[in-house]
């Protein structure tokens, strides 16, 4: 019922957007009077910013096209590389980067958002890097015949990916994906995989969500598993190729970042207007195109979502050393081979202050020099990895680490 009351309200809301956007063209019409009014253009932006908050949103596209390095414009190449079901692996290689140049798969959260997310991240890292993301697929469109995903299969996935992209490669873990990232970091080290990663970069992960705790990691530890999966879980409805599927939906997950900072969101709406109404586009269109991705939301797999959070935020299963990947534990001090660098944001709110680094003492067979950490001043979660800090601070401390491994 949860999922088809949202279609219902997304079916209003699609109405009332489209005729939100007539209303402002209308209004801002130079053949329509009003338009010379004080009420018409204030009228206009006020629709305008409605139009765009409640208009549909679909999986969006990278669309790097170029990148700019050294005062040089240099055109962009994307390709999918593998697909799987739950997900595809998506390369990105820019004209005159050396052929043996570092290949750094970038691990994309499944989190509500689509890959896309790191667009920022991939356009900074394909200057000096062969770049592979992860794709992951949302859970809606893909048929209960292609099985269940869980956080054993997203593991084997990352394991698999590393595989395709080959030896000698780097691996980068945004948020969430720090922990899988970690775990089949240990278990390819162990296994002595030859595709076992040079370096593993994590940044803002919830590796021991124990240290500096934050709402995310309070909210799940106030209920049990029980709760979660009688409430936030649902059923895909029929008009999707996933229906029947058991998903925790991306406009839940949505919903709640939103609830976090409704504050901000609110102002950056309203400031949006103020640039609309004083004809300042280009500002507008900047929050626009914020919004744009950040309202991209995409639905998780039951199991994947319930597991991540019982294991990850509930029972430190990890850095309790009782973490199991296919009824085998995962034991971190099996690193010796793949140098560690854990990256955290001063005002992360959502990964708090040493829960990344927890990773470096995770390692205990890993020499020091292995090991790096970087708190990146003044940066919030996004900032990590999108942003001017991210571009001119925490990257090249990323290239540096990768340059020094490889």
């Amino acid at each position: 019922m949860l999922y088809d009351a949202y279609e219902l309200q997304r079916t209003w809301l699609d109405s009332a957007s489209a005729w939100a956007s007539i209303g402002a063209e209308m209004l801002s019409n130079p053949a329509n009077p009003l338009g010379y009014t004080g009420i018409g253009p204030v009228a206009a932006s006020a629709l305008q910013v409605f139009a765009h908050a409640a208009a549909p949103r679909g999986k969006p596209a990278f669309g790097i096209r170029s990148v700019e390095v050294a005062g040089q414009a240099h055109d962009v190449h994307e390709a999918v590389v593998t697909e799987r079901p739950f997900g595809s692996l998506r390369a990105f290689r820019r004209d005159g980067l050396p052929e043996d140049a570092p290949r750094l798969l970038i691990v994309a959260p499944m989190s509500g958002h689509f890959a896309t997310l790191l667009r920022g991240t991939v356009e900074r890292m394909v200057h000096s890097t062969h770049v592979f993301i992860t794709d992951w697929a949302d859970a809606r469109t893909v048929p209960l015949g292609a099985g269940r995903f869980d956080l054993d299969d997203y593991i084997d996935y990352l394991i698999d990916f590393l595989g395709v992209v080959g030896p000698g490669a780097h691996m980068m873990a945004v948020c969430q994906p720090s922990v899988p990232a970690l775990a089949a970091t240990a278990i390819m080290n162990r296994a002595q995989h030859p595709a076992t990663p040079r370096t593993l970069t994590m940044m803002g992960g919830p590796i021991d969500t124990r240290r500096s705790p934050t709402s995310v990691n309070t909210l799940a530890m106030e209920r049990p598993i029980s709760w979660f999966r009688q409430n936030v879980i649902a059923t895909v409805p029929a008009r999707y190729p996933g229906a029947g599927r058991r998903v925790y939906p991306g406009f839940l997950q949505l919903a709640g970042f939103m609830s976090m900072n409704l504050g901000n969101h609110l102002m950056s709406h309203y400031e949006m207007f103020k640039h609309l109404t004083v004809g300042d586009h280009a500002s507008a269109q900047a929050t626009k195109d914020f919004y744009e991705e950040y309202r991209s939301v995409c639905d998780m797999t039951a199991e994947f979502y319930l597991q991540t959070v019982e294991e990850v935020f509930q029972k430190h299963s990890l850095p309790r050393g009782v973490f199991t990947h296919r009824g085998e534990v995962v034991d971190p001090a099996a690193i010796t081979q793949t140098a560690l660098l854990a990256i955290e944001g001063e005002r992360d709110d959502i990964s708090g202050l040493g829960q990344t680094r927890a990773a470096l003492d995770l390692a205990t067979s890993l020499p020091v020099a292995s090991k790096r950490y970087f708190m990146a001043e003044g940066a919030g979660h996004y900032g990590i990895f999108n942003g001017s800090r991210w571009r001119t601070r925490i990257a090249p401390v990323v290239e540096e680490w990768i340059a020094a491994h490889s």
